[in-house]
């Protein structure tokens, strides 16, 4: 049956009380994405400030992806460990740390130190946030609950692109960073004084950690469950194509390459992101209910994005048509919500003690292909003197490889998840009634 419409047993009760609890975990998350993509409206602004080419740009969004990318197992671990609140506040500390030290740089290299700090943060967000829902909310709502934490996130994303980047040239780069900076203080008060990890009577059973061996064992099951996996190359090649465009690349293509004014260019980045917000919605209710739709949705999304692409930049003229920018657009925001159905292939693979390192796993694809093609493009821009058409080519690249992954891997993930449904089953069958 592809409507989920059971409870499990031991499932958290959701409500009113999850909600509110849920969303201060989500608020944490919406301003690291505000700080994350900050640098995507002010890429042409940092170049000038710090004096850079297109490779040393690019470093920025590297570095911090970098970070990112490298903390996603160890905040897994942590969250496993420690629990979400801990953890958020950590992250909460050191985004706003990182967006502060930003404002105030006065070089290349101290700019680059607080990106890196902000990366750090920002990497204990979503895995915290995805944990807190499985804590509050019954397991048959986790795809909506998921994709609804990633329409928030695109919401931050948002932000950035409206509202600060009319706060930098209206007030100049300092004000516009540091005022900023002060979201992040509010929502760790916020987190301090409100946020729980889980409802009274749905404590996690205590689980006993061992040190070295302990995070050896953790990783290693995780890894070694073919859904894990596969989540993983879902996220590493949805993600990507509209990261890469939204957090660096996508002003100045659209600007430099295609001629477009700011003003119009910052409203398709707008558009970007409004289009990830209602496929997310969409996304999310379809999954809940057809759980057999994740990989046709993952599929689809990477193509589609392959061909808009192929379009866009094989198209004769000068510059794009209007038109197709706006197609282009509008696919380009499908990638996250498709990234998030990775989730929805590692949740189901792991047992509680091993969300938070399955989803660290499972994260980190979406980042190392965002921080590869980033480079990539970068480089690209620099050896062929602009060339928007050549350093783009390096989206098909990763999507070949993360797509061969995924075929690769689809039909072991598959046969062990029907295994476990048939073992709940069977479990479920032999429990004697209360």
């Amino acid at each position: 049956m592809n409507r989920a419409t059971t409870t499990l047993p031991g499932d958290p009760p959701g409500g009113g009380r999850a909600v509110a609890v849920w969303s201060i975990g989500v608020a944490v998350y919406f301003v690291a994405v505000i700080f994350r993509t900050s640098l995507g409206v002010a890429g042409l602004d940092a170049a000038d400030r710090f004096h850079v080419n297109a490779s040393a740009l690019s470093t920025f969004s590297i570095l911090q992806l970098l970070v990112y990318a490298g903390m996603q197992i160890p905040v897994g671990l942590l969250v496993d460990r420690l629990g979400t609140k801990k953890v958020l506040c950590l992250g909460a500390v050191l985004f706003t740390a990182g967006q502060l030290g930003f404002a105030f740089s006065p070089s290349y290299g101290t700019a680059l130190a607080s990106r890196a700090l902000l990366g750090c943060g920002d990497a204990m967000t979503f895995i915290s946030v995805l944990r807190l829902g499985t804590r509050w909310f019954p397991a048959r709502r986790g795809p909506f609950v998921a994709q609804l934490a990633g329409l928030v996130g695109m919401a931050g994303n948002l932000v950035s692109t409206l509202v600060l980047a009319r706060l930098l040239h209206g007030l100049g780069w300092t004000p516009a960073f540091a005022g900023s900076a002060l979201a992040g203080a509010v929502v760790l008060v916020l987190a301090l004084l409100f946020l729980k990890d889980h409802p009274e009577g749905h404590e996690p059973e205590p689980f006993p950690h061992q040190g070295a061996a302990y995070i050896r064992r953790q990783i290693a099951e995780a890894w070694r469950e073919p859904g894990t996996r596969l989540g993983m190359w879902v996220h590493f090649t949805n993600q990507f194509p509209a990261m890469v465009f939204l957090l660096l690349w996508g002003l100045p293509f659209l600007v430099q390459a295609q001629g477009l004014g700011r003003a119009t260019a910052g409203e398709l980045l707008t558009l970007v992101v409004l289009s990830n917000m209602v496929v997310g919605l969409v996304y999310g209710q379809v999954v809940a209910r057809h759980h057999a739709a994740r990989l046709p949705l993952a599929l689809g999304t990477v193509a589609a994005t392959a061909v808009m692409w192929a379009l866009t930049l094989a198209w004769p003229g000068a510059h794009a048509p209007m038109a197709l920018l706006l197609v282009l657009c509008v696919v380009l925001g499908a990638c996250g919500p498709a990234s998030m159905l990775g989730f929805d292939f590692a949740r189901p693979a792991n047992p509680p003690e091993r969300q938070g390192t399955a989803s660290g796993i499972t994260n980190m694809g979406g980042f190392i292909a965002s921080m590869t093609t980033l480079f990539a493009i970068g480089v690209l821009l620099d050896a062929t003197g602009d060339d928007y058409s050549v350093a783009f080519c390096a989206v098909f690249v990763l999507q070949a490889l993360g797509l061969s992954q995924i075929l690769r891997l689809r039909g072991r993930a598959a046969r062990r998840e029907r295994e476990r449904l048939v073992a709940s089953r069977v479990e479920t069958v032999h429990v004697p009634a209360a």
